[in-house]
């Protein structure tokens, strides 16, 4: 059984275009695709993780509901998609935190920083969640990379804490599922989704998919709702880098994955969980 995750944020939340915007207020587009992906999941029998943007839930709280009543679950993504080592304070994110908790009556176990933003000083958000309540985190890749990573961190599920972020900390409260990764040509890259779904050769995905398999390890996957809605992202006028990053071959970001969850199982966290314990 694999994991499926879905960052559930609009066109102006991914850092490589909030950079580039010059005003704070925008209206979200990306939102209005929820349905297109509830439905994407239901025709592939899978159960996702929607760790949402939580100001998105001010601007429709119906979101919620339509998420809960199909069986999946919410997550916690910080309320505004703000990378975690940027806070002003660690009370701000519990504020956000406590902020979500209510928008979410209480709904939400797990989360995931945005742009995997979980490093050396940014550790303390997972204590914080931890003493919160929260049972699981999924913020880690184990490769480093221009944006975000820990060298060397656990492939497999571990225990996690703000001392000890890539490897087993007995003491620690809440399980790590890091994101899936393969190698290349003797490199490790990440592989579980987002933009190198639309990079790498879906035949080199599975591969990745069937070793984690054999090792008895959960794929842990990734995608953004943006992605599976292309239709309502609108093209920014970006730098070279980041606009490849951003938009390459957006358009087989819906098909790639459908093939993947058709060949291999995938499932929410929760549910997840729920079946190892």
């Amino acid at each position: 059984m694999n994991l499926l995750g879905i960052d559930f944020e609009d066109w102006y939340h991914p850092e490589l275009i909030r950079r580039h915007l010059k005003s704070e207020k925008h209206e979200p587009r990306v939102i209005n695709g929820i349905d297109k992906i509830i439905e994407l999941l239901n025709k592939t029998n899978t159960y996702a993780t929607f760790f949402v943007v939580g100001e998105l839930l001010n601007h429709r709280p119906e979101i919620l509901d339509k998420i809960l009543a199909e069986g999946h679950e919410i997550g916690f993504h910080t309320m505004h998609h703000t990378r975690i080592d940027t806070f002003d304070s660690k009370e701000k994110f519990l504020e956000e935190l406590q902020n979500f908790d209510k928008l979410t009556n209480g709904k939400s176990i797990g989360f995931r920083a945005p742009t995997f933003s979980i490093n050396e000083s940014s550790g303390w958000a997972l204590d914080i969640l931890a003493n919160f309540g929260y049972v699981y985190d999924s913020s880690i890749v184990p490769v480093k990379t221009s944006m975000y990573g820990i060298q060397n961190a656990e492939k497999k599920p571990y225990r996690i804490s703000g001392n000890n972020l890539g490897k087993e900390d007995p003491k620690g409260k809440l399980i790590e599922f890091p994101i899936m990764i393969t190698k290349i040509l003797g490199k490790e890259i990440p592989a579980g989704g987002g933009f190198y779904l639309r990079l790498l050769p879906s035949k080199l995905i599975n591969d990745a998919i069937k070793k984690y398999d054999r090792m008895s390890i959960p794929s842990t996957f990734y995608i953004h709702s943006w992605e599976l809605t292309p239709e309502l992202m609108p093209r920014m006028n970006l730098p070279i880098k980041d606009r490849f990053i951003t938009y390459y071959n957006l358009k087989s970001a819906v098909p790639k994955l459908t093939e993947i969850l058709k060949k291999f199982k995938f499932t929410s966290f929760d549910r997840y969980i729920s079946s190892t314990n």
